[in-house]
């Protein structure tokens, strides 16, 4: 046998390469198969695998030569997923069953998993990782019962309580039913008020028989009536973003610390929702350390930006204390300028947008440029302000990047977002409280008297120095706030101050916090 000419071989390497690289820059899809018993979901798979030509021929032979055939054809499909013998024997699957295979736009992993209901359990362990679940439906089943059966309803529910981004409805078997639109009709309306009771987003209905191979991979003759796309076509072009992992605040759980030299020390894992990008302030939990992102790395070299669901490394400016199963949280905060006073502000929620052409009130989850809003916000400070309504001067702030000290937005006070006015005949009673070292336990305080109907910060902001805290305490409990601290010390000199100004508020301990709590909450309870 002779060589190729050199370059012809270079030709054909560098075409495999192209077709390598092509192959390896493939989205994956992850989908699952579910509904009730004998529905034909291994059979639906089992076509899908066929007729994309992703079943090679000693797999077919195997199938062909089986003494277990239910299809009553040359050859039973559903063989090519039910691999363990008790599937075989009884006609059933038991565990999950995953398979592989790939077109020229996708790859796919498949999870066939369990309709019975013993081992639903299973059908929920597959499902977990999909990004579209399909709930096949038996056409004729459903015609005899008249309704969906409780199996099907059940796998649709696990699919919503799972949030998988797409359900597809694929009524199997209409074959059995001389190709009817007017029983595809019904499953449809059944099934499709069904999913919007269940708050699913992205739901699709395909009529198809796995068993004939209509509208599997390819279009049905016998259903000229269906517009719509085939199941294969659907898996290759339905999105796999998640708008809501894409535009929420930042997860980024610590799967592994990296550390292959003295000079790199960097956290990797995978970004579950948000975004992150070099200069981003960061806050760990649950230290609630915050620092700045100093860059992203890959294998393929240095990234300005990584969103849901990158897998990256990131390497902070600091050397903060993060481990595997830590976390990493968006820790955007602002400077909030209002009359002569900047404090540091962090959104807390957002009660509700405005929909400009309609003028009407709406939820939303994030803000973009020129959108009006009405949110909530926790400063470091307090402000003292007119609502803007009454004085446009004392009610007017404006929002700057902390980073970059660009203006972001601009806002009108409304109202205090806690009730900090108390009745005359009521005596202030905002404390000091000093957790040294104890951050968690800070937090935790200012989070159990807020939900007791006080008002209560974490003075530890780095825009407040040691020698403003006595003036910072006293100006907080003028307006009934407690004042939290979990610094590691304080000066002889501050820590006087503070004690002249707070008296008998002043608390320096953990079990004098605690009685502290218990006795507030019951004061407050008998006004």
């Amino acid at each position: 046998m002779g060589t190729l000419p050199s370059a012809e071989r270079s030709v054909n390497e560098t075409s495999f390469r192209a077709f390598l690289d092509s192959h390896l820059e493939q989205e994956m899809l992850r989908f699952s198969t579910a509904g009730s018993v004998d529905d034909g979901k291994s059979t639906l798979i089992g076509r899908l695998l066929h007729d994309t030509k992703s079943v090679y021929e000693d797999q077919l032979a195997s199938i062909r030569a089986s003494r277990v055939n239910r299809s009553g054809g040359a050859v039973d499909l559903s063989l090519l997923t039910d691999g363990l013998k008790a599937e075989r024997e009884q006609g059933i699957t038991i565990d999950v069953a995953y398979r592989y295979f790939s077109t020229a736009k996708r790859k796919f992993i498949i999870a066939d998993t369990p309709g019975h209901e013993q081992y639903t359990r299973n059908m929920a362990t597959g499902a977990s990782t999909a990004d579209v679940a399909i709930v096949l439906i038996d056409a004729k089943a459903f015609q005899r019962a008249g309704e969906l059966l409780p199996q099907s309803r059940r796998h649709t529910y696990i699919a919503s309580l799972l949030r998988i981004p797409h359900v597809v409805a694929a009524i199997n078997k209409m074959d059995l039913v001389n190709y009817s639109p007017e029983i595809f009709d019904k499953v449809s309306a059944e099934f499709t008020a069904l999913a919007k009771r269940l708050g699913l987003k992205s739901v699709e209905v395909i009529p198809v028989s796995a068993l004939a191979g209509d509208n599997v991979v390819e279009h049905s003759t016998n259903m000229g009536w269906y517009r719509g796309p085939t199941l294969l076509q659907y898996l290759e072009t339905v999105p796999l973003t998640i708008p809501e992992a894409a535009e929420g605040p930042l997860r980024f759980p610590v799967q592994l610390v990296v550390r292959p030299d003295a000079e790199f020390r960097g956290f990797a894992g995978r970004v579950e929702r948000g975004e992150v990008r070099p200069g981003m302030r960061v806050k760990a939990l649950p230290s609630g350390q915050v620092t700045t992102v100093k860059s992203i790395v890959t294998y393929d070299g240095e990234l300005a930006l990584a969103t849901f669901p990158l897998s990256v490394t990131i390497e902070l400016e600091d050397e903060i204390d993060l481990s595997r199963g830590e976390m990493l949280i968006g820790g955007q905060t602002y400077l909030a300028k209002h009359t002569t006073r900047t404090v540091r502000a962090t959104a807390r929620r957002i009660l509700y947008g405005v929909d400009i052409h309609s003028t009407e009130k709406r939820e939303c989850s994030h803000l973009q440029m020129n959108d009006i809003a009405e949110v909530e916000f926790d400063t470091s400070l307090p402000l003292f302000f007119d609502a803007y309504a009454m004085n446009r001067e004392m009610g007017a702030l404006i929002l700057i990047d902390a980073v970059t000290n660009a203006t972001v937005g601009a806002a009108m006070i409304v109202d205090a977002s806690e009730p900090l006015e108390r009745s005359a005949t009521q005596a202030a009673s905002g404390a000091f409280v000093w957790l040294r070292g104890l951050p968690d336990e800070a937090a935790t305080l200012r989070d159990d008297l807020r939900r007791r109907g006080r008002a209560a910060v974490i003075v530890d902001d780095p825009l407040i120095p040691e020698a403003s805290l006595p003036g910072v305490v006293r100006a907080l409990q003028l307006v009934d706030v407690s004042a939290i601290s979990a610094r590691p010390s304080l000066s002889a000199s501050t820590l006087a101050a503070i004690q002249e100004v707070a008296g008998e508020e002043y608390i320096e301990s953990p079990e004098s916090a605690s009685k502290w709590l218990d006795g507030s909450s019951k004061s407050t309870e008998t006004q």
